[in-house]
């Protein structure tokens, strides 16, 4: 991505002055999953703020959902902000929705993409042939509807955690997490303005995800993009970008 600060424990990019967007990547996406979104808000008068997440740097026992919205928690306290938009895909998504159910006194509006928490494709079988490369391939290509944006790059990430054995271990753990932190029962208590946009063809967690998210969450609006996968902001940035940009002004964000 571009220039990050490093303070204390925590390492994060910042863009732009105005109301704090903090962004949540997944697990295996980087800050630069969101490069759209980080050049378009802060010319629309938003702090452009996305961490790095310590997914494979926490201990064992600090590996899962719960530990992880504590975390932002506190890297927002870290921060100053008083109250925050936050934006998640996949994994991070998850932890948004835990962060809000934790801390909705922290929360201006959520934005969901591609989010866990109510159903996994069970991300541990993506690894039982992790020497594989070309197997690797192919589910790093499911993720987008266009199988060219997974690049060479990003397949390599992947091959690389898969083959990283303290890496799989955690990334294991975290998708038990994610299983076992289900949020079912949450989310009809969770009254924070929530934006769903979502792929329609998501093959990670399928389009009923998002009807469901939509169904269960008191105060949502579902947007979709067609010929789009789990990684909207990535497939389809400028869509995207409209969409959460046309939500945030409908909800005086």
């Amino acid at each position: 991505m571009h220039t990050t600060k490093k303070e204390g424990k925590y390492t994060y990019y910042e863009a732009g002055e105005g109301t704090p967007i903090i962004i949540l990547h997944g697990l295996m996406g980087g800050l630069s999953n969101f490069d759209g979104v980080a050049k378009y808000f802060p010319k629309e008068g938003y702090k452009v703020v996305i961490p790095e997440l310590p997914i494979y740097t926490q201990s064992i026992l600090k590996t899962n959902v719960k530990a992880f919205a504590k975390w932002v928690k506190d890297f927002i306290t870290h921060m100053g902000y008083d109250r925050v938009i936050m934006l998640g895909n996949s994994l991070g998504g998850h932890i948004a929705l835990y962060h809000t159910k934790m801390y909705p006194e922290k929360m201006l509006g959520l934005i969901i993409t591609g989010s866990s928490g109510l159903y996994e494709s069970a991300m541990g079988d993506s690894y039982p042939r992790r020497g594989d490369y070309e197997y690797i391939k192919r589910k790093a290509q499911d993720v987008f509807y266009d199988p060219a944006v997974a690049t060479k790059e990003i397949v390599d990430e992947v091959f690389e955690t898969a083959n990283d054995r303290l890496k799989l271990i955690k990334t294991l753990t975290i998708a038990k997490s994610a299983i076992r932190h289900n949020m079912a029962n949450d989310l009809p208590k969770m009254h924070i303005p929530t934006c769903i946009i979502w792929g329609r063809n998501d093959k990670v967690t399928p389009p009923e995800v998002a009807e469901e998210f939509h169904s269960l969450l008191p105060n949502s609006d579902l947007y979709w993009i067609d010929q789009c996968g789990h990684a909207a902001m990535m497939e389809h940035p400028d869509e995207f970008n409209r969409l959460m940009h046309e939500w945030l002004k409908k909800s005086n964000i």
